[in-house]
């Protein structure tokens, strides 16, 4: 039965624009806020498949100092404090809470599903006011992987109490789609990094069935799709 639908948080839920203004107030351009996540994910990858034991916020900061060194500098404690800190107080894209009250309104059970602490995460739902929303937050934190690991889905399932192949997972990176798919689960993408002519998507990744530029009409392909299904 298809009923349950995951979320990833940061980028997907979760504007990270503000994050540019924390990281042009130290660094001398506000682009390195983009590189560093880029580079954050991409070391979070390296660690799940080489087994390198660390938490995402811990990965984080070493990936900031890494930043640093690039545009040789040295972080202080209250330079590094003021970026993260920026990670626990973004704004929610302007179509998140319509889709999630669509999804709801169709009877679906709805899953914050994040490489970031529970601690965190909660934070990040609270301060954008879609702690009610969500009817599960997972962590994958208790995993010691991050996604694209195909043990996390397993586990986010494991939690969930429901076979893969029944839990869909929206997301806005197509390594994040890609990894839920190649797991066993269905998967829809939401393109934000992209105009509104095409929607950009890994052409050697596992693709989902329904894509779309905003999370609304998304929610709409995947319902009908679902209702065709059963």
């Amino acid at each position: 039965m298809r009923d349950t639908i995951l979320f990833d948080i940061n980028e997907t839920v979760l504007d990270l624009a503000p994050m540019k203004a924390r990281f042009a107030a130290i660094f001398p351009t506000d682009q390195v806020a983009g590189t560093w996540f880029s580079s954050l994910l991409h070391s979070s990858v390296v660690a799940s498949i080489t087994g390198v034991e660390t938490r995402f916020a811990d990965l984080a900061r070493v990936m900031l100092d890494d930043m640093a060194a690039r545009h040789g500098m040295t972080l202080t404690d209250d330079q590094r404090e003021a970026i993260l800190t920026g990670f626990s107080s973004l704004p929610p894209h302007a179509d998140v809470m319509a889709a999630l009250n669509h999804f709801r309104q169709h009877g679906y059970r709805t899953v914050a599903f994040t490489n970031s602490s529970f601690d965190l995460v909660n934070k990040q739902l609270s301060h954008a006011n879609l702690i009610a929303s969500f009817d599960e937050i997972i962590s994958v934190e208790a995993t010691g992987s991050f996604k694209p690991d195909p043990q996390v889905y397993a586990f986010a399932a494991k939690q969930l109490a429901r076979p893969l192949a029944s839990l869909r997972l929206i997301a806005t990176h197509d390594w994040d789609t890609h990894g839920a798919l190649h797991a066993g689960m269905l998967a829809g993408y939401v393109d934000r990094m992209s105009d509104q002519t095409a929607i950009h998507y890994h052409p050697l990744y596992k693709a989902p069935d329904c894509m779309a530029h905003d999370l609304v009409t998304l929610a709409e392909m995947i319902i009908a799709a679902d209702k065709l299904a059963k």
